[in-house]
């Protein structure tokens, strides 16, 4: 009962015993609690190192108990004290951690820019990211375009999604229609929506991005190339114009608990109308696999597929006949 004053449950009861006969020795302790004598020696001594016991002083060498009222009081005054050291300790601390964030800002590998940050690397966009994390208080809106995800990519994300919501922030992440053949990604999305976050799919997603809480948003300096960096922005029109095209893309995309529907009319998937739309407009095989999130031999086995369906002996061919039946 007494364990948050620092009294076990040995010590109390050797502490209850004296209270009922102050004149017993250690030997009448260990008979009437059947304790060995060496656990009643230690909670003698941890009773008088919390002043529970004194010297006596009508019997030289003898332990007599403190009152309840006083000796209980002294344990709790004690404890208020060091708790308003700890407080006043933690206000310093508070205050050294903020004049050392000020002072390594510096020598971060960021480099400030107008009305942003500029981090180079991963390194620097996975520690921006932590403290973004941190501070979430609402929502955070996400876009990862590029098909299955690596497995370090999401080795680094879980942490931080975890803690978000289980901090109640909302998680709104949207991946390519590709990842639901991906297990590994597919599992993580899953895992996801399992803690309440909410997650959508897409045949093609805009550049990656992050926005936190409607104010700072982190996209890729070149989205060809994620590894060169990212820039950290809370330009207003910028972070409004990146949440509009997130949620433009949200409404045409589909909940991961959802079959990707064909179109009833044309028999397309979203993904394979997408396929004939970007090769269309001249896409290489290549291009097309990178704008998709998948690899260039699934282009051309959906390609065949449809070349099949189309009754077309060459892609020229297949893609005047798309157009005749209103599939472009």
């Amino acid at each position: 009962m007494l364990e948050l004053l620092g009294l076990d449950i040995t010590a109390e009861a050797v502490y209850r015993e004296m209270l009922t006969d102050p004149e017993g020795g250690v030997i009448e302790l260990c008979a009437r609690l059947r304790l060995p004598e060496s656990a009643v020696r230690e909670a003698l001594d941890r009773l008088a190192d919390l002043t529970l016991l004194r010297a006596s002083r009508e019997r030289p060498g003898a332990l007599w108990p403190v009152s309840p009222e006083r000796g209980l009081e002294l344990l709790l005054r004690r404890q208020e004290e060091e708790l308003a050291r700890r407080q006043q300790e933690l206000v310093v601390s508070k205050a050294a951690v903020a004049c050392a964030v000020a002072e390594y800002a510096a020598l971060r590998s960021s480099t400030p820019v107008d009305g942003g940050e500029r981090l180079v690397g991963l390194d620097a966009i996975q520690s921006k990211l932590e403290v973004l994390t941190a501070r979430l208080t609402g929502e955070c809106l996400a876009v990862m375009p590029g098909g299955a995800q690596s497995a370090a990519s999401l080795a680094a994300s879980r942490p931080l999604d975890e803690d978000a919501l289980l901090r109640g922030v909302a998680l709104r992440t949207i991946y390519q229609d590709s990842i639901r053949n991906d297990p590994e990604s597919l599992g993580y999305a899953r895992w996801m929506t399992g803690l309440g976050g909410k997650v959508r799919t897409a045949p093609v997603l805009p550049p990656r991005m992050l926005v936190f809480d409607r104010r700072t948003a982190v996209v890729p300096i070149d989205p060809e190339n994620t590894r060169l960096g990212a820039l950290c922005t809370e330009e207003p029109g910028i972070v409004a114009s990146l949440v509009a095209l997130f949620e433009q893309t949200w409404e045409t995309a589909a909940p991961l608990g959802a079959d990707r529907t064909e179109d009833t009319g044309t028999g397309l998937s979203a993904g394979e109308r997408e396929l004939l739309r970007l090769l269309s407009t001249g896409l290489t095989d290549d291009a097309a696999a990178k704008r998709l999130g998948v690899s260039v031999r699934t282009v051309r086995r959906q390609m065949a597929v449809l070349m099949e369906r189309l009754a077309a002996a060459s892609r020229f061919e297949a893609g005047l006949k798309a157009a005749q039946r209103g599939w472009l």
